[in-house]
């Protein structure tokens, strides 16, 4: 009769635990929750251009900047207006 009542309370045991198994968290199978593959890698970016010291400038026009007549007149300081109290 021991014998009998040992494996009973064994398969009560093991029956027990699977119910836990059951009933606890378990990790999501469906392919939307897997991690994807590793895709390869973009190229890396460009390398930059050397920076050089020694740039010439650019060269002014042939036939020189316009110069309106009056443009001093623009920039020139008018008198100053007095504040209104």
């Amino acid at each position: 009769m021991e014998s009998e009542m040992d494996s009973y309370e064994e398969m009560a045991t093991m029956a027990a635990l699977m119910q836990e198994e059951q009933d606890g968290w378990s990790t999501p199978t469906r392919r939307e929750f897997r991690i994807p593959a590793v895709k390869t890698c973009p190229p890396p970016p460009p390398p930059k251009k050397p920076f050089t010291f020694g740039k010439k400038r650019p060269e002014s026009p042939k036939n020189g900047y316009f110069q309106p007549p009056d443009l001093e007149m623009i920039f020139s300081m008018g008198t100053r207006r007095q504040a209104c109290a």
